[in-house]
């Protein structure tokens, strides 16, 4: 596996550990439908929310939340839209970014509570 392969695998592995220990339940992984994927979808009280983890080896490009883009957020809406209808749920739905830079062996990690909302106006455009 690649070393950027390996650092986003341990970065999802490390996002988990953090969602969890914040009384976040894990329902899934890398959930995908067709072309799109979510990196974890956990259960929080009455919400399922869906989480984007970013991590990145330094902020000479830009901080990792940075990466999230309009095209990454349509394409989350359109996953949790199928997750929810696939799945009968009818809890409200939250879209959150986890944010981790690694230097020098030392994870940081940011943990964006409603990074964004499924009802912006430009959701399928």
């Amino acid at each position: 596996m690649a070393a950027h392969n390996d650092l986003g695998k341990q970065g999802e592995d490390k996002a988990v550990a953090l969602l969890v220990s914040k009384g976040h339940q894990l329902l899934e992984r890398n959930y995908r439908f067709g072309r799109d994927e979510v990196d974890i979808i956990t259960k929080q009280g009455k919400n399922i929310v869906f989480v984007e983890v970013k991590t990145r080896s330094g902020v000479s490009f830009g901080h990792p939340e940075e990466f999230v883009d309009k095209k990454k957020r349509k394409a989350m809406k359109k996953v949790a839209d199928e997750y929810m209808f696939r799945n009968k749920l009818e809890e409200a739905i939250r879209f959150d970014i986890v944010a981790i830079l690694t230097e020098k062996n030392k994870m940081e990690l940011l943990h964006i509570e409603d990074a964004f909302f499924h009802e912006d106006t430009d959701a399928y455009n």
